[in-house]
């Protein structure tokens, strides 16, 4: 089917909805859900904790701020920030004790709790032992926690996390005329899935400037993943088998994982909803390898049936 084609099918404010679909695979999720005496704090930690995950073509996992919790939704009853980790099941526990003990342990007045209390799967952070025997167990909340002497005072926290299974690489394309069209839509976009309840965008804003595609095509040497040339608009008309509608100048993808199909299909469709909200761009497509990738799809024109 050509592009002339799909693009009847479905149009939202003016944007067309390409008949196409989002290719996602399977990953493992723990929720740590971080405290501090002011918001301030439990983001600044929660940044840090976030910090060079983006994805898995070449960080040690992809995370992202989740969103911010009332006093009520904390164990602790203080201001709150949840984040999502996501990696490989054999992996998690390194990542989360990794990112707790280098990013949160040492942020003033922080503290990290398990965010999947009632996951099957659980692990041991071992975090006691940074107290070099002088930690004590203590509990907050109704959970076992450790009391560790720092420089502050001392830090209070669970070392014991849950992970349960989820989904990453739900996605979406905005194309627009120009540049800052197509960006400002994205903004929209990924503004509006912000704060979503098992979301995240693991990338810079939530937005992603330069979408990949498993391995290369060219060089001799293997790769991981490498610009996904196809939705590359430069490239139109250099190379024969281009994806980018005629008039399309600027393509941004917005990653989404989750943790459950719904909660991804929610993700793009507010997702979608807000940048054609904006009258800015030209079409809404998604990104896929041909079933080759991972066992979820997410067809485009089924989020708006």
């Amino acid at each position: 089917m050509s592009i002339q084609k799909e693009v009847r099918a479905l149009e939202i404010n003016g944007a067309k909805i390409l008949d196409t679909y989002a290719e996602a695979f399977p990953v493992w999720i723990s929720r740590i859900i971080i405290t501090a005496a002011s918001k301030k704090w439990a983001y600044n930690a929660a940044t840090e904790a976030t910090g060079f995950a983006t994805s898995k073509i070449g960080c040690p996992a992809e995370a992202g701020i989740e969103r911010s919790l009332t006093k009520k939704e904390t164990p602790d009853g203080r201001a709150g920030i949840s984040i999502l980790i996501c990696a490989e099941k054999k992996n998690m526990r390194s990542n989360v004790s990794s990112r707790i003990s280098q990013c949160i342990l040492p942020a003033p007045t922080a503290s990290a709790f398990d965010g999947f209390p009632e996951a099957e799967s659980r692990f041991f952070t071992r975090m006691h032992y940074f107290g070099d025997t002088f930690e004590k167990r203590c509990i907050i909340g109704g959970r076992k926690c450790w009391k560790i002497p720092i420089m502050e005072g001392d830090y209070v926290g669970e070392e014991r996390y849950g992970t349960i299974k989820g989904i990453a690489g739900g996605n979406f394309l905005v194309m627009g005329k120009n540049q800052q069209s197509a960006l400002f839509a994205a903004e929209a976009a990924a503004d509006a899935i912000t704060g979503m309840h098992g979301i995240i965008t693991s990338f810079a804003g939530g937005i992603v400037a330069s979408g990949s595609k498993v391995g290369c095509t060219n060089y001799r040497f293997p790769m991981p993943a490498s610009t996904n040339h196809l939705w590359c608009p430069g490239l139109k008309g250099k190379i024969s088998d281009s994806r980018v509608p005629d008039g399309v100048a600027s393509v941004y993808e917005i990653v989404i994982n989750g943790v459950d199909e719904n909660t991804i299909r929610n993700a793009m469709k507010v997702g979608i909803q807000a940048a054609t909200d904006t009258g800015r761009i030209m079409y809404i497509g998604a990104s896929n390898f041909d079933g080759k990738l991972g066992q979820y799809q997410f067809h485009l024109h089924d989020l708006f049936k």
